[in-house]
C-alpha cells in the first residue's frame, strides 16, 4: 500500500509517499479502507518537533530520538471497513467510518488497523451520511477538540460565550456548538475572516489585529481559546479580562484530548441533523503532502485541512 513515511524529524520535506506493507486484522481490530485523513496542528508538532524544550525532550522519548518510531504519522482517518476480526461488535465489513487514532497514528495510509474500543491509541465511530470523507476528518479532529471543551463550559440558554480563534479546525466547530446550545456568540479572528465567522452563526465578530481593543464592552460567562495559550494577544488579554467575576476559560491545550466514540456519535447526530456542518479550506492529494504541511504551517487556514488517498483500481483482464 502506499503511505506516507516521516524519514526525520525536520521541515515538510521530510514526508516521503512511499510503498509499504499493507497490514491485516487482528481478531479485535478493523481494517481500515481509507480515503481521507488531515493534516492538523498534532501532525505538525509530531513531524517538526518543534517544541519548548520541557516538552521536546519527553516528546522524543515517548514518539522516538530522531524520528517517529511509527514511521507512518497523521491522527484522523475517514473511510470504509474493508475487514474485521473475529471479535468486532460493533461494525461491520462496508460500513463508512471516521475517528481519530491518537497516539496510533499510522492515517497517513491507504489502510490503517483500529481496535473498536476507546483507548489513547484511538476511537472510531459510523461517519455522518451527509457529508464527504474530506468534511469527516475535520469532523473527527475539531469536532472532539471543540465538543470536550463545549461541554466543559456547560454553557446555558442566553449565555455570552466568547471563541478566540474562531476560524480554525475546532473553532468553527465551537462557534456552531455554542450556537446549538442557545449562547450568544462572539468570535475572534482576523480581519479576512470576520464575515466568515459571523457566517457560522456568530452574532458578533472581532479583529484580534486590531491594537485598540478598548471598545470591548461585552462581559462574557464562558470563553473557550482554541488558538492555544502560546498565541497571545492584547486582543485575547482584554477578552480574559471582560470575563465575569463567575466566568469561565477554557484553553484547547488544558489537559489531554479524550478519544470518546461517544461524542463521534454525537458529533455525526448533530452534523446529520443540520446543526453543524464542518468546514474544509483545503484539499490536497497524497502526493502534495509536503504543500498541505507546509500551508497549516502558516496559520492562516479555515476550517480543516484535507488530505485525499487515492486507491488505484485494478481491472482484471480474462480471455
Amino acid at each position: 500500500m502506499k503511505a506516507i513515511i516521516c524519514t526525520k524529524y525536520g521541515p515538510a520535506e521530510v514526508l516521503q509517499l512511499k510503498e509499504v506493507n499493507k497490514p491485516s486484522p487482528k481478531r479485535d481490530e478493523v481494517c481500515i479502507k481509507i480515503y481521507a485523513s488531515a493534516v492538523t496542528a498534532s501532525d505538525i508538532y509530531i513531524r517538526s518537533s518543534q517544541l519548548p524544550l520541557r516538552f521536546r525532550i519527553p516528546m522524543r522519548l515517548f514518539l522516538g530520538f530522531t524520528k517517529p518510531r511509527k514511521s507512518i504519522i497523521g491522527m484522523v482517518v475517514a473511510g470504509e471497513i474493508e475487514a474485521v476480526g473475529k471479535d468486532i461488535t460493533r461494525f461491520q465489513a462496508g460500513d463508512q467510518v471516521y475517528g481519530v487514532t491518537g497516539f496510533g497514528l499510522g492515517a497517513y495510509a491507504q489502510y490503517k488497523c483500529m481496535k473498536e474500543t476507546d483507548s489513547m491509541h484511538g476511537c472510531l465511530s459510523l461517519k455522518p451520511a451527509n457529508i464527504s470523507y474530506e468534511e469527516a476528518t475535520a469532523a473527527a479532529y475539531g469536532g472532539l477538540l471543540a465538543l470536550q471543551r463545549i461541554e466543559a463550559g456547560n454553557i446555558q440558554r442566553g449565555q455570552h460565550v466568547l471563541i478566540y480563534g474562531a476560524s480554525g479546525t475546532a473553532g468553527t466547530l465551537a462557534v456552531q456548538l455554542a450556537k446549538y446550545y442557545g449562547a450568544q456568540v462572539t468570535g475572534v479572528c482576523s480581519t479576512r475572516n470576520l464575515d466568515f465567522v459571523k457566517a457560522l452563526g456568530a452574532d458578533k465578530a472581532i479583529d484580534y489585529t486590531q491594537s485598540d481593543v478598548g471598545n470591548l464592552t461585552d462581559h462574557y460567562d464562558f470563553m473557550l481559546d482554541t488558538a492555544g495559550k502560546a498565541k497571545r494577544s492584547p486582543t485575547k488579554e482584554r477578552c480574559i479580562q471582560m470575563l465575569r467575576a463567575d466566568g469561565k476559560y477554557i484553553s484547547i491545550d488544558d489537559g489531554k484530548l479524550e478519544l470518546k466514540a461517544e461524542r463521534l456519535m454525537k458529533i455525526k447526530a448533530l452534523i446529520e441533523a443540520g446543526h453543524i456542518k464542518p468546514v474544509v479550506d483545503r484539499i490536497y492529494p497524497m502526493d502534495q503532502i509536503v504543500e498541505a504541511h507546509e500551508y497549516v504551517e502558516q496559520g492562516r487556514k479555515r476550517g480543516g485541512v484535507a488530505i485525499t488517498i487515492e486507491h488505484t483500481i485494478t481491472i482484471e483482464h480474462t480471455d
